[in-house]
């Protein structure tokens, strides 16, 4: 069965790997680096954070790993749990168990993130974009009767093209965004 990747921050428990007993030799670091080189062997990773143990805790690390792939999240806490990985003993490896009703934000990834996400899952390796043309839109506060500052947002146009050599093909795209323009404390009690 094929899974669904969005391009979007993950956020669901079913993509978050705990990691513990993490041992406090190396530093974090070092074990960041170590983490990410033993699992991203199973999937692409979007982060891997280590922290130090509470003080009421041994010395030492745990860690959380986020997947865009809950079936690469899987795939790695079964062959990695209980395993000495790069260390003399061994780890713990679970999934996060959030509760599951709870309502997340999505939040978008960036263009970079958006690329390599691409470029893992589609192959698309050596791809490129364009941006044609990017220009502020006028909107309807910006007649004559309204000054500048009485503005409440700004609208871009954007024109990108996107080129994927290896294929010899190229895509243009257009989008539209508007951003509220946030007004100092002093203007807004006016």
């Amino acid at each position: 069965m094929a899974e669904l990747i969005s391009f979007a921050v993950p956020t669901q428990s079913d993509k978050v790997l705990l990691v513990w007993e993490l041992s406090a030799g190396p530093p974090a670091e070092a074990l960041s680096h170590s983490l990410a080189a033993v699992f991203s062997q199973f999937g692409l990773l979007y982060s891997v954070r280590v922290f130090p143990n509470a003080a009421v805790a041994r010395p030492g690390f745990y860690a959380i790993i986020k997947f865009y792939s809950s079936r690469d999240a899987q795939k790695a806490q079964k062959a990695c749990d209980g395993k000495p990985l790069f260390q003399t003993s061994p780890v713990k490896v679970r999934l996060s168990t959030r509760h599951k009703a709870l309502q997340h934000r999505t939040f978008a990834l960036n263009s970079s993130r958006c690329q390599e996400l691409a470029n893992y899952y589609f192959g698309f390796n050596g791809w490129s974009k364009r941006i044609i043309r990017l220009q502020e839109l006028p909107g309807p506060e910006d007649e004559a009767l309204t000054g500048p500052m009485q503005r409440r947002s700004f609208k871009f146009f954007c024109a990108v093209e996107v080129v994927l050599p290896p294929y010899g093909c190229k895509s243009p795209g257009v989008g539209i965004a508007e951003e509220p323009l946030h007004q100092p404390e002093e203007e807004a009690r006016r």
